[in-house]
């Protein structure tokens, strides 16, 4: 009796036993997934996996302020991120905080990501401002004092996501110029495994980057020059135009400068005939930057004078400088000389069969 009393109670210990285990095993399995956690927080799982095996997951991994766009019959096809550039003057320990503005016109909910990189001068004399170093560190380091709240995040077609961008200089930052951007990256869509017509290939990556001048005040020096100005190759006669110039800046200062100014042409007659404004442009410290513009109309002919009047973008100090060129259009060259090669054969034609007498 007591044996079999034993056994019922085994029996009934090995049942909650199992009955506890069924209970407690998806509760767990749960928790490792809660649909609050943000993409950044989940380290150990990829993009590609979270789209592949939760499409119904939550829309936003972010807090990020959302706003719909205007409604428009026109496929874009792209994303949009503005501004292009902030100007920013920080004391050293400040914090300044400023928003970008990314766009969904892809036509579908996308996952944007944030990286930030060094910048600094293109090649010298070029019209590339500046060159983006990656994983490089540059001479004005910014890169680390750049951070955003959630650097992966989705938007849905048609919305822009206002993105709170902050910029921590430490306490010990020297005076001067600290240069940078963030870049806006569209990840790529995921190819799904089961698609066998479609070649397996390199991902695309598309990104706009934001750049960052941020300046230091203290002991700092703005000093530059106007160097040159002439046509692209020198070139002195055309045919036609456009005609195609190139502004040569030199900063010799310790931060970015920003240049501007207009040009007017003058006909050989003295004649205003063009004037085109030129909207600031930075250059780096210590490089040489060209900056090319174009100027056209629709009909030119003869001997032309260019003057450019520059500000250099600090204590009102202007500089000038002026080329020359000649627009000599064959069309009309051609018209010309063909005209004149007729008159004369037709004064010849007549000298040789008509005798003029006086009466």
């Amino acid at each position: 009796m007591i044996m079999s009393e034993m056994k019922v109670l085994q029996k009934m210990s090995l049942s909650g036993i199992i009955a506890l285990m069924l209970i407690a095993l998806p509760m767990g399995v749960f928790a490792q997934a809660t649909p609050e956690e943000s993409i950044d927080q989940a380290t150990t799982t990829s993009v590609t996996e979270i789209v592949a095996e939760s499409p119904q997951a939550q829309t936003y991994y972010d807090t990020y302020k959302r706003e719909e766009l205007p409604k428009s019959s026109t496929a874009f096809g792209d994303f949009v991120v503005g501004p292009g550039r902030f100007s920013l003057e920080i004391a050293p320990g400040e914090t300044k905080t400023v928003n970008v503005n990314i766009s969904n016109r892809l036509g579908e909910r996308r996952i944007f990501r944030f990286t930030t990189e060094d910048m600094t001068s293109g090649a010298e004399g070029g019209d590339s401002a500046i060159v983006l170093l990656g994983d490089t560190v540059g001479p004005y380091t910014i890169k680390d004092y750049i951070s955003v709240p959630h650097k992966q995040f989705y938007i849905e077609d048609n919305e822009r996501a206002i993105v709170p961008v902050t910029i921590s200089l430490p306490a010990d930052a020297e005076p001067g110029g600290f240069y940078g951007s963030i870049l806006t990256e569209v990840l790529p869509v995921p190819i799904s495994a089961t698609d066998s017509d479609v070649t397996p290939s390199t991902a695309l990556v598309s990104r706009i980057g934001t750049l960052f001048f941020v300046t230091t005040p203290g002991d700092i020096e703005r000093s530059g020059s106007f160097l040159d100005f002439s046509t692209i190759s020198d070139k002195k006669v055309y045919l036609e135009g456009p005609i195609d110039m190139g502004l040569v800046y030199e900063n010799t200062g310790t931060v970015h400068i920003t240049p501007y100014g207009d040009v007017t042409v003058t006909n050989m007659l003295g004649d205003t005939v063009g004037q085109v404004e030129l909207s600031p442009w930075f250059v780096m410290p210590n490089s040489i930057r060209t900056k090319e513009m174009s100027w056209n109309r629709e009909f030119l002919f003869g001997r032309y004078t260019v003057t450019a009047d520059i500000e250099r973008g600090y204590e009102d100090v202007v500089d000038t400088k002026s080329l020359v060129f000649w627009v000599l259009p064959w069309k009309l060259l051609t018209t010309l000389f063909v005209g004149i090669f007729i008159f004369f054969l037709s004064i010849r034609f007549i000298i040789r069969n008509f005798e003029f007498k006086r009466k």
